[in-house]
């Protein structure tokens, strides 16, 4: 129990609790610009941001992972605040929860070996480009000043670390905020500062039931919203999780990671605040500064509640260059360059996939649609990959009239016809053995094509002989297989 806890809380005190500074001002104009976005106040992006980050350090898999309020979220919320306000958003995120905790029970989290790397890749890249792309505005019909101010925020980051002693002790990013905002203010630069994305709460978050009526017409308007929050921050969740393990070359519990991430929106919900999930970006930051354990993220949602209520007339001098430097750090950091000089040596497929999955991602600015994409790409090409690696080959023994084919992969539903047609129906044979111990038979295709086989060479006059099917094989041929049972031919063949 205390080894745990020491692993998990205490093992990196002084990275931790810097980092968690550095993610608490990189979140604070995140969420009110998420909060924009979905068409509600600032203080409910900020109330989110805090509740999700503190309870999620206590209640989730996957250490040292930065969760709040997020733009993925917040654009499905767009149409719903719209149409009915606040209050039914408060309660779709509340059921947003639900239905995360009753995934993580189901252990869904599990689902994720079905994201092939090239995926992850595609999803890494798409989130990277949009992290930038998400830093334009604020690059655009400006002075001079903003760009020399970004430009000298990018150099801090980056030459930083090299400064002898405090360069492997200060994260290159809080120095970047801190001495950008000294400049502003010293010089008196009119640029855009956190203060002019919108005003911040002054007040603690309280606990708000929502103000709607607990009927079915309720549960019908919030229940499409709440099942595409679950899964989008779900999803967005455990890429972050996979991504993180990466750089910190450690493990998570993603069941657990659902469950918290359900626990985090409830509280979130009734405090006021909007659903979110793990956040790539902040997380990467996190990492990236010297955040390993839970404490990290604790610090970083208590760190932004107490930087909002109390240095908040400090907070709003930040200039927004200081943190667009950081935000394209962090996208620089997130795209996987590598991938750009694997085009050459990948497989076709691979590189498909995972350009597919960055194109339909930057083009809906949706996470959900593009995983989804390279899912589906990546699961045809396997299929279809491994419906190749099946054969068939024969013997003729004149002694007998019996000829022999030897089938040797995987039959199902993509290599049922090339299984076909590797049969020859028109030799005039005896007897006819279809060897298949070295095969295996996976789904009704499968079964319907040994059925047209084994009743095709009956009509031809031939006996036939089925041999060798493994114990799962058989037992789906047994099940749904009709060519040892009556009437067969006229079932299947339809009586011609």
């Amino acid at each position: 129990m205390l080894k745990s806890l020491q692993t998990n809380w205490f093992s990196n005190i002084r990275g931790d609790l810097l980092a968690g500074i550095v993610v608490a001002l990189a979140l604070i104009p995140e969420a009110i610009a998420f909060s924009i976005i979905a068409g509600v106040d600032p203080k409910i992006g900020l109330y989110a941001s805090f509740c999700i980050a503190v309870v999620i350090a206590f209640v989730g898999g996957r250490p040292g992972m930065i969760s709040a309020a997020t733009g993925a979220m917040a654009l499905l919320m767009v149409t719903l605040v719209k149409e009915h306000g606040l209050q039914y958003l408060l309660a779709a995120t509340l059921l947003t929860g639900v239905f995360q905790i009753i995934a993580g029970y189901l252990k869904l989290g599990g689902l994720m070996r079905f994201v092939s790397r090239s995926v992850v890749t595609g999803f890494v890249n798409a989130l990277a480009i949009l992290i930038f792309m998400a830093q334009l505005p604020e690059l655009t019909n400006v002075t001079w000043h903003v760009y020399a101010m970004t430009a000298a925020g990018l150099g801090i980051i980056y030459l930083f670390p090299y400064v002898p002693v405090v360069g492997k002790v200060l994260p290159s990013p809080l120095v970047c905020i801190i001495v950008l905002t000294g400049v502003a203010m010293a010089v008196g630069l009119d640029i855009r500062t956190v203060g002019d994305m919108g005003e911040l709460p002054d007040t603690l978050p309280i606990f708000l039931w929502p103000n709607v009526p607990l009927n079915l017409e309720t549960l019908m308007i919030i229940l499409p919203y709440s099942l595409g929050l679950a899964v989008v921050g779900l999803l967005e969740s455990m890429m972050t999780a996979t991504i993180v393990d990466d750089l910190t070359d450690t493990t998570s519990d993603r069941n657990r990671e659902c469950k918290g991430q359900g626990v985090a929106n409830i509280g979130a919900g009734l405090l006021g605040g909007m659903a979110g999930c793990a956040m790539i970006g902040q997380s990467i930051i996190n990492v990236k500064s010297g955040g390993r354990t839970r404490l990290s993220t604790l610090t970083a949602g208590v760190f932004l509640l107490i930087m909002v209520l109390v240095l908040d007339q400090w907070l709003v001098q930040i200039p927004m260059a200081a943190l667009v430097a950081v935000m394209i750090m962090v996208s620089i950091g997130t795209f996987s360059w590598g991938s750009i000089k694997n085009l050459k040596e990948h497989p076709l497929s691979t590189n498909i996939v995972m350009v597919v999955t960055v194109v339909v991602v930057v083009a809906t600015h949706n996470l959900a649609f593009g995983v989804l994409a390279g899912v589906l790409l990546a699961s045809l090409f396997f299929a279809n990959k491994v419906g190749h690696y099946m054969a068939v080959t024969s013997e003729f023994d004149q002694n007998t009239d019996t000829r022999t084919y030897k089938v040797v992969g995987q039959v199902f539903f993509s290599s049922s016809e090339k299984f076909l047609e590797a049969f020859d129906f028109k030799e005039a044979v005896d007897n006819v053995v279809i060897d298949l111990s070295r095969a295996h038979f996976w789904d009704i295709t499968a079964v319907g094509a040994l059925d047209k086989a084994v009743i095709k060479f009956r009509r031809e006059g031939a006996d036939v002989e089925v041999l060798g099917l493994n114990e799962a094989s058989a037992t789906i041929v047994d099940r749904f297989g009709v060519h040892d049972k009556p009437d067969a031919a006229d079932g299947l063949m339809g009586g011609h």
